[in-house]
């Protein structure tokens, strides 16, 4: 063998060489990860995140190419990961419908779901416009599935532009739209209806806010950069219930927005072409209505003797006023933990009352503080239990079916759900259904609706 074709052999098994370490690191990295991702699953499992609860997204395995995008634009912590280099879903139930995933997707391999085969999510019928079953009755924001405060927004917004479309030139009604609710989807309505200079007026049968109201005072929302009609771009990335009330305030101001406060609307019937619309303070007529209420309707009670004393409450608004008190926080959900941890740190002594053996799809910022609560004593928590009867001075609460335990008791917050509207939508009319797998997002209908 020549001296050059020896150094070619050498150059030759040298690359070779080089290329099969390179593999063999690629595996074990790629092993690595993969190992990571099933232990992350099989956390969420057995903290019962993995199953979604009703918005989440869907990824077509076969058209997925593993870029990863979808795990990078996802705002929250571990809904997605990769696996065998493609996407899967870890904590599905934490998903709050951002929707970053389904737009950072560049093969369009992500769609986003309304419950599952065995999990339906009662929904109201509405089209791509948002309209409803009713002509010219329109919804946005949470009670059409739709949470997420960005989403609300551009909800709210949109649903403003597809009336504008549609309202007839000359109408006999007082009002061009009715907007019912004052929340993020409600509160972008109203300001997109100011800028295409509509006749309308704002209905709230709480304060500004809506269910944003309802929150603790310094509970953390997290928000990402949207856009409001007439105002622009908003910046948040963390705010807080008092920061984003204010803004909401400061636009009222700014533009003389037409909220009509602590006026809840009774009832909406169409007649001739014109909602005839019912309040607690009055009767008005329209040509369109866009209902923005929450899903919430009114908040669960647990239907059980001395729940009608006054020691007893449905939200938590100012924690930093209650201090060195006994109190029994019922729940299991982000809104009860928050709260609870919330008292603890004022000084009070707190015990959840929580009906299951474990918390399941909390978001991983209230797992971990819930657990380091209860690890430290700082909050103790009594599981598969409920609530017998409420005392002046204590509670009864059952545990396992058969003990009862008496708890020193000064207040009681109920943090159980609410019921949906479900009979008021019914009673004006709106057809109601369940949704079981229902796709309500993908890049196939989202290019229809463009069109």
């Amino acid at each position: 063998m020549s001296e050059t074709k020896f150094y070619e052999f050498i150059f030759y098994a040298l690359t070779f060489l080089l290329l099969v370490i390179v593999y063999v690191i690629y595996i074990l990295i790629h092993k690595r990860k993969n190992k990571i991702v099933i232990e992350k699953i099989r956390k969420a499992k057995d903290q019962g995140t993995f199953e979604p609860v009703s918005l989440h997204p869907v990824i077509d395995y076969e058209q997925c190419i593993g870029t990863g995008a979808c795990v990078e634009a996802c705002p929250e912590k571990d809904i997605l990961g990769l696996l065998n280099g493609k996407g899967v879903t870890i904590n599905a139930s934490r998903c709050v419908g951002h929707g970053a995933c389904f737009h950072a997707c560049p093969v369009e391999a992500i769609s986003l779901v309304m419950g599952t085969e065995k999990r339906g999510v009662d929904l109201p019928h509405i089209s791509p416009e948002f309209e409803t079953n009713i002509p010219m009755m329109f919804i946005a924001g949470e009670l059409g599935g739709m949470g997420l405060i960005k989403n609300a927004v551009e909800q709210g917004r949109q649903a403003i532009d597809n009336i504008v479309k549609k309202l007839p030139h000359a109408s006999s009604a007082q009002l061009d739209v009715a907007i019912i609710g004052s929340g993020p989807a409600g509160i972008s309505a109203t300001l997109n209806s100011k800028y295409h200079g509509l006749n309308y007026l704002t209905f709230e049968q709480d304060t500004i806010g809506g269910t944003v109201f309802s929150f603790p005072r310094q509970k953390i929302i997290m928000t990402s950069p949207m856009n409001l009609p007439l105002y622009g771009k908003i910046k948040f990335t963390q705010t807080t219930k008092v920061e984003l009330l204010n803004l909401w305030y400061s636009l009222i101001d700014k533009y003389q927005l037409k909220i009509n406060e602590n006026e809840k609307v009774i009832d909406i019937k169409k007649e001739e072409g014109i909602f005839k619309i019912e309040t607690t303070k009055g009767h008005y007529t329209s040509s369109a209505v866009l209902l923005a209420i929450g899903r919430r309707g009114s908040p669960r009670k647990l239907n059980v003797p001395g729940e009608e004393k006054e020691k007893v409450f449905y939200r938590l608004l100012d924690p930093e006023l209650i201090k060195n008190q006994n109190v029994l926080v019922v729940g299991g959900g982000d809104s009860a933990i928050e709260s609870a941890l919330m008292l603890a740190d004022e000084g009070n002594s707190v015990i959840i009352s929580y009906r299951s053996d474990k918390f399941s799809r909390l978001k991983e910022q209230n797992f971990h503080k819930i657990h380091d609560a209860i690890s430290s004593g700082k909050i103790k928590v009594i599981y598969n239990s409920q609530v017998k009867q409420i005392f002046d001075d204590y509670v009864e609460i059952i545990v396992n079916d058969t003990e009862l335990v008496k708890l020193k008791n000064d207040l009681v917050y109920v943090f159980i759900g609410g019921e949906l509207p479900n009979q008021f939508l019914e009673k004006i009319g709106i057809k109601i259904t369940q949704k079981f797998g229902e796709i309500v997002l993908s890049h196939k209908n989202e290019k229809a609706n463009l069109n």
